[in-house]
């Protein structure tokens, strides 16, 4: 990749991290460090509630920065208000309740036949009525201390997440996913040529897109990529691709990962229940693995075991978005934005994910022109359970809840509706 140049002559950035504690946060932090120098990081504010998960990924994190002479220091807090305090970004990764909330979520969908996962469907809704009342919470406190920052959330569901805080709060705002850097990349290792060379026409909402054309140097090879999948050809890079060849020939799309639980709803459904553990389990699992290596004084290289935890080109989304954000000169990046009629018959208001111009400027999605009838359909479906989820969460009402269960597609009968309901009402974390 060809590096670009230093985006301003500012000096001592900082950047904050609400979730510092993750076991993500690592992985974040490489990818600042290979653009300190660019960026002009100062500090990397590391916030959390959970003491000794911070104190941990704090104390690798610094080890880390240090022995790569990146040049900013790490500071661990757990105030809100000093870690957002003089930030020019703030990264919202939080996860409330943490995996046993998680678990939660995808047995809510295990127990009642239907998707058990943490973003869509049941688990999606549930995570997203314990999330939004916190993170409208941080989001006042942001607009009190650092009313200009750039807001970066990472927080799933990044699109209603994201949406929540475009429509209810006054801050700067744009939603990230590794999703599209991960088909992106993966796109352009099975094609052999430079991630910067690929361009994708992708459209969609946050873990429901598709991308509809691909080029190369302008030049648009989507067909041979298209042929290549009906013909049963499955690249190790393009994940997910396990459709029959009559559908990839009939969609002329490739859908992102998480659409196979829209459209293979039956088969996922029966691959979960023949699994002895939920996704959270893996990853508590995973988690001791690596809160013992982040303990140990010795290590300051990023563990092998965190690929296992997910979340592949995560650091370099959030870098290219922060970078992009900086300089004079726009460049695309594919991001959750409001839709500010980029994609027809979506609300202007909406969180769209989508191809975006970004700069000092802001950020302005790249027109979409007329989606096709095999997607919109599917899509204003589920914008419609995401925005009666947000009014739900927002007011704790019963009504908008169960509505919105009702319009999910992976939900949708009311029975389901109102058993899921019940239980998530009496979820106590």
């Amino acid at each position: 990749m060809v590096e670009r140049s230093p985006v301003s002559d500012r000096k001592d950035l900082k950047i904050a991290v609400i979730g510092g504690g993750s076991t993500y946060t690592p992985e974040l932090l490489e990818g600042l460090i290979q653009r300190s120098h660019m960026l002009k990081i100062g500090e990397v504010a590391l916030e959390d509630i959970a003491d000794k998960r911070l104190s941990s990924i704090g104390s690798f994190c610094s080890r880390k920065t240090e022995k790569a002479g990146a040049g900013f220091k790490i500071s661990t807090t757990a105030d809100l208000e000093e870690a957002c305090a003089g930030a020019s970004f703030i990264i919202i990764q939080i996860r409330v309740g943490g995996q046993e909330a998680r678990h939660f979520d995808e047995m809510l969908g295990k127990k009642n036949g239907l998707i058990g996962q943490e973003t869509t469907g049941a688990g999606g809704f549930s995570k997203a009525w314990r999330t939004i009342p916190v993170v409208l919470y941080i989001a006042k406190m942001i607009e009190k201390v650092s009313p200009n920052a750039w807001i970066i959330n990472f927080t799933n569901p990044s699109g209603i997440i994201t949406e929540t805080l475009l429509r209810f709060s006054k801050l700067k705002v744009v939603g990230l996913c590794n999703i599209p850097m991960e088909l992106r990349m993966g796109i352009a290792d099975h094609l052999n040529v430079d991630a910067d060379r690929v361009d994708l026409d992708y459209v969609g909402l946050n873990h429901l897109s598709w991308v509809r054309r691909i080029t190369v140097d302008g030049v648009d090879i989507t067909n041979m990529v298209i042929d290549a999948l009906a013909g049963g050809y499955v690249p190790e890079n393009i994940p997910e691709v396990q459709y029959s060849a009559a559908f990839h020939s009939a969609l002329r799309m490739i859908p992102s990962p998480y659409l196979r639980y829209f459209y293979m709803t039956g088969e996922m459904i029966r691959e979960q229940e023949n699994s002895e553990r939920t996704r959270a389990q893996e990853v508590m699992e995973i988690e001791k693995g690596l809160f013992e290596y982040y303990n140990d004084a010795k290590n300051f290289q990023k563990p092998a075991l965190l690929h296992k935890r997910g979340g592949a080109w995560y650091s370099r989304a959030a870098v290219n978005v922060i970078g992009a954000l900086l300089r004079e000169k726009r460049s695309v990046e594919i991001v959750n934005a409001k839709n500010s009629g980029a994609i027809p018959g979506i609300p202007d208001d909406s969180a769209v994910e989508i191809p975006s111009f970004l700069s000092k400027k802001g950020v302005k999605p790249r027109h979409a022109g007329e989606i096709e009838e095999g997607i919109i359909g599917l899509m204003r479906q589920v914008k419609s359970y995401e925005r009666l989820t947000i009014e739900a969460a927002m007011n704790r009402d019963y009504d908008k809840a169960l509505l919105a269960l009702v319009n999910n597609p992976l939900v949708r009968t009311v029975d389901k509706a109102e058993a899921v309901l019940d239980e998530i009402r009496n979820y106590n974390i």
